[in-house]
C-alpha cells in the first residue's frame, strides 16, 4: 500500500512546483519529488492532495499562458528566477487563502444553522497532561 504524504513533504512539493521551468507533467513532478522528499509518489497520491493538486493546475496555466522566465545576462538570471518564483508562491497562497475563507464561510453558517453561539465556538481546547498516558 502507497505511503501518504505528510504535510511536511506536500508543502516541500509544492514550493517544488512555485518554481517550476519547462513542460510539467506527472511523471516528472513524479522524478522530482524524487529528489525533494526522497521517494516518488504516486500520481494519485499527488492529485488527491488539494494544495499539490491546485499548484500543479497553477503552473500549467501558468506555462500555457507563456509566462515562463526569459534569457538574461547571467548574472541577472538569478534575481529573475527568485522574482518569478515567489510570484508564483504568492500566487498560489492568495488562492489558498480564498479557499480557507470559503471553508471558514461555510464552516460559519453549519454553526449558525446548529444554533452555535460565538461563545461555544470560541471556547479554549481543553489542557492536555502530558504526563498522562492513555
Amino acid at each position: 500500500m502507497a505511503k501518504h504524504l505528510t504535510d511536511k513533504e506536500a508543502l516541500r512539493i509544492v514550493e517544488l512546483l512555485d518554481g517550476w521551468r519547462g513542460k510539467l507533467t506527472w511523471s516528472a513532478s513524479q522524478s522530482a519529488c524524487k529528489r525533494v522528499i526522497g521517494r516518488s509518489p504516486a500520481r494519485q497520491s499527488l492529485d488527491r492532495v488539494v494544495r499539490i493538486k491546485e499548484a500543479f493546475q497553477l503552473v500549467k496555466t501558468r506555462l500555457k499562458d507563456g509566462m515562463q522566465v526569459q534569457k538574461a545576462p547571467p548574472n541577472m538570471q538569478v534575481a529573475i528566477e527568485r522574482i518569478a518564483r515567489l510570484t508564483q508562491e504568492n500566487e498560489r497562497l492568495v488562492k489558498e487563502n480564498s479557499m480557507l475563507l470559503e471553508q471558514f464561510i461555510v464552516w460559519q453558517y453549519n454553526a449558525h444553522v446548529r444554533g452555535l453561539s460565538d461563545r461555544d465556538l470560541n471556547k479554549a481546547l481543553p489542557r492536555v497532561d502530558l504526563r498522562k498516558t492513555e
